[in-house]
């Protein structure tokens, strides 16, 4: 298999017609015409990503974020220009390392969708702002508790949290809430805490949220809880990696780039 093969298989899974206009899909960096010898995943293309990918036998990096949504205007060394896209597209292209990315491609999928669900034991219910053309896909996957667990309260949920993903959220609202419709989406939420509101949902998990819109929300009866943008998107990462060996690159030869430590809260390393 090529990358270029790579590329169109992945493209199935998500295409770039269901990715936001101003965002990047696919390849943005090698050769497709380069025979796969290894595929490394990882949330975000870094210059540490690309050689660890490199160091790893592997001569594809798949990641979610894309290594740039505006074009860099120059290519020089980290030295240079720091960790800038210029100096990742350099060095990548220095270790022949091609880079594909599926952002909001693989975010709007129902898979991409259904990602923290599962993990958080969620039932899927529907799309909070479902594209125009797939109601089945979209930004925001209203959830509800599991039969089994009604009533489920914010500080259930809360803690839920941090057994699944092992870090601290910021939660937003009394602890006793009591949640009967619930919203999920990673990354950034956007606009999204007004539209749970004007959707009667009781509570929004996201990665991450601007502080005034959270308070306003908060304040309007929206419980919160922010996971932190890469914490809530790193399931997504599984996704693209169990994507790849659909695509036909054996298990072997898929490696997952931990970039679990970009950040911490001192409470969780107290001892």
């Amino acid at each position: 298999m090529v990358v270029g093969e790579l590329e169109r298989e992945l493209l199935r899974k998500m295409p770039a017609s269901d990715a936001c206009s101003w965002d990047r899909t696919g390849m943005l960096v090698g050769n497709p015409m380069d025979t796969v010898r290894g595929v490394a995943v990882a949330l975000d293309p870094t210059i540490h990503a690309v050689e660890e990918a490199h160091a790893h036998g592997a001569n594809v990096l798949l990641t979610h974020h894309p290594v740039f949504i505006d074009a860099p205007d120059a290519f020089m060394p980290q030295a240079a220009m720091g960790h800038a896209p210029g100096a990742v597209v350099r060095r990548a292209c220095e270790l022949g390392v091609s880079v594909l990315s599926f952002h909001t491609a693989l975010d709007v999928s129902t898979a991409g969708l259904d990602a923290l669900p599962v993990l958080l034991r969620l039932t899927p219910l529907g799309v909070l702002d479902p594209l125009p053309d797939a109601a089945n896909k979209g930004f925001g996957r209203i959830c509800a508790p599991s039969s089994e667990e009604e009533p489920l309260t914010l500080r259930h949920l809360s803690a839920r949290c941090v057994s699944v993903f092992g870090t601290y959220p910021r939660v937003w609202g009394s602890p006793d809430k009591q949640l009967s419709r619930i919203v999920t989406s990673g990354g950034s939420a956007g606009s999204f805490a007004r539209m749970c509101l004007d959707q009667g949902i009781g509570c929004l998990i996201c990665g991450e949220i601007k502080y005034h819109e959270a308070l306003d929300a908060a304040l309007s009866g929206l419980a919160i809880i922010e996971l932190g943008h890469d914490v809530s998107e790193f399931p997504l990462c599984a996704l693209l990696a169990a994507y790849a060996a659909e695509a036909g690159v054996a298990e072997s030869c898929i490696t997952m780039i931990d970039q679990s430590n970009n950040w911490y809260t001192p409470e969780s390393s107290r001892r």
